[in-house]
């Protein structure tokens, strides 16, 4: 039965131009915002000042900051918030989620003390009720910049359910003119590929404000993709998942766009700028800065070899000089390239 309505729980730039994009399509969407102002600032001015300026909101979009009302007789819910902030939000939206709703994490993040995807949180969520409420638990990623999706730009993403019956009901929920979906089932693969696409980024950034070139910036994105794919399958992902959409298409984009918030990180890293004074003059999160602390704890569980990560990892958080960072990767034993 097709679905005509939606909840979106996160109303900054990538919430809201998921909301604008299943409203435009006409879905009747809620869009939760955290702060009550904000959700305020939506409604008068039907337009996302703060994290999306420039796109008008059409009328089948409704803001709010009560979580209750936002996914009242909904059975299509989209998480968009931070990953620091996903359990939290996930843990006082569980009471009001009605069965068989479908909840999709477009969150691109690895959370810090569990060390688990956004998926896993929400599993984990679950496992801790007397009586869960029974979900359809998916992912959404791809190469999309949320500026680029609001102004109609062709897109194409994956959705990832565990069946693939779950995932194509919500490919077709999804799918739009210029915005093409393609149904998966590797959920865990999809994550890793999403999350770790950041920290890349951070490198991809570095090496532009060190004065690179684009030999140095493809060489890390293949490597990249290389330790990103090592550290999904020792997790139980498919190996061709990470050169699809949300594997190498992300990487791609994240690693080359001037809209990459976390290749501007980088950027600035690598013209002598320090993390902490990047981070505060930032409105919007940069999910790469803390997935990079828990991408570098996961792989240490699960001995994986990822060196570019390592180097990120120690230039964040040890203050290691960038160009040091830099001759450290080259210096390393020399390896054969195709491990599979």
């Amino acid at each position: 039965m097709p679905i005509h309505q939606a909840a979106v729980i996160g109303a900054g730039s990538w919430g809201t131009a998921l909301a604008k994009l299943l409203s435009d399509k006409g879905c009747a969407v809620n869009l939760w915002a955290h702060r009550p102002e904000h959700a305020a600032e939506i409604t008068t001015h039907r337009e996302n000042l703060t994290y999306l300026p420039g796109f008008k909101l059409g009328e089948k979009l409704t803001a709010t900051s009560d979580l209750a009302q936002a996914v009242q007789g909904r059975r299509m819910v989209v998480m968009v918030v931070p990953s620091h902030g996903f359990r939290q939000v996930f843990r006082q939206l569980l009471p009001h989620l009605q069965n068989d709703t479908y909840v999709i994490s477009a969150v691109k993040g690895i959370e810090n003390d569990t060390l688990m995807t956004m998926d896993q949180v929400m599993t984990d969520e679950l496992a801790r009720l007397a009586k869960p409420p029974r979900l359809h638990l998916g992912v959404l990623a791809g190469p999309s910049f949320a500026k680029e999706v609001a102004a109609n730009v062709p897109t194409a993403v994956a959705v990832a359910f565990p069946s693939r019956a779950e995932a194509q009901l919500a490919q077709q929920f999804f799918n739009a003119p210029r915005f093409r979906v393609y149904a998966a089932t590797d959920v865990i693969g999809m994550e890793i590929s999403g999350a770790l696409k950041n920290i890349v980024a951070i490198a991809a950034g570095i090496c532009d404000g060190l004065g690179y070139g684009t030999n140095t910036r493809a060489a890390l994105i293949t490597r990249g993709l290389a330790e990103i794919t090592r550290l999904g399958v020792k997790m139980g992902a498919q190996p061709l998942t990470f050169s699809g959409l949300a594997g190498l298409g992300g990487l791609v984009l994240t690693c080359t766009g001037d809209l990459s918030r976390n290749r501007q990180v980088g950027l600035k890293l690598g013209q002598g700028r320090k993390i902490d004074e990047i981070v505060a003059e930032m409105e919007m999160v940069a999910e790469g800065v803390k997935t990079t602390r828990s991408a570098w704890n996961l792989a240490q569980r699960e001995k994986v070899e990822m060196p570019i990560l390592e180097q990120v990892y120690q230039v964040i958080y040890e203050g290691l000089d960038c160009d040091q960072a830099v001759k450290t990767l080259l210096a390393r034993s020399l390896k054969e390239e195709i491990e599979f």
